[in-house]
């Protein structure tokens, strides 16, 4: 049996990663309003709605943050300590919970990164998914974080994509709903 004491050994990064997890972690609880600053477009599902992230669940090894995008709160980013780096996953859920059929995808750390910016490139698992549900061009993504005491950005690159939303940490809003599939 592990105690937690001994597990804490399993889940050690670098400590540009702990530097990392713990400037997001040190926003637990809040809430931050966003806008898309690149790659946005019309009718994007984006770009014309309320951008809110929450930084809902913070532990010693996984942090989760969903992010609404107006009335959907179907997204939830989940960060995880996996003693080789951090592992993002991007969780999607249907309204009633349900796993969506698009779900779980993301990447692991590949380099120490800093202790403002972390880079994820897509896992074989989502390649996979991707692959497998029509939409190849995603093999390329990675995606990044960025925190800094006055703004975390989320940003999705990939050939001929640069997507970008920057959250202001100065300002904390109201808290958005519970995410779909969470209590």
């Amino acid at each position: 049996m592990f105690s937690a004491a001994s597990s804490a050994a399993f889940t050690t990064s670098v400590p540009e990663q702990d530097a990392f997890f713990d400037n997001i972690r040190a926003h637990c609880g809040k809430a931050f309003e966003g806008q898309v600053v690149s790659g946005g477009r019309e009718g994007d599902g984006f770009s014309d709605q309320r951008l809110v992230m929450h930084v809902r669940e913070c532990g010693e090894d996984q942090i989760k943050i969903p992010f609404h995008v107006g009335d959907n709160h179907s997204r939830t980013w989940i960060l995880t300590k996996t003693g080789a780096g951090v592992l993002l996953k991007h969780d999607h859920r249907h309204k009633d919970g349900s796993d969506d059929e698009s779900t779980m995808y993301g990447g692991h750390t590949d380099h120490r990164g800093w202790a403002n910016a972390q880079s994820f490139p897509a896992d074989d698992y989502s390649k996979d998914l991707f692959t497998r549900l029509g939409f190849p061009q995603s093999n390329g993504n990675t995606w990044h974080m960025y925190i800094y005491p006055e703004v975390f950005t989320y940003q999705l690159t990939r050939d001929g994509r640069d997507f970008k939303v920057d959250f202001d940490l100065t300002k904390p809003v109201a808290l958005p709903p519970v995410p779909w599939g969470y209590e």
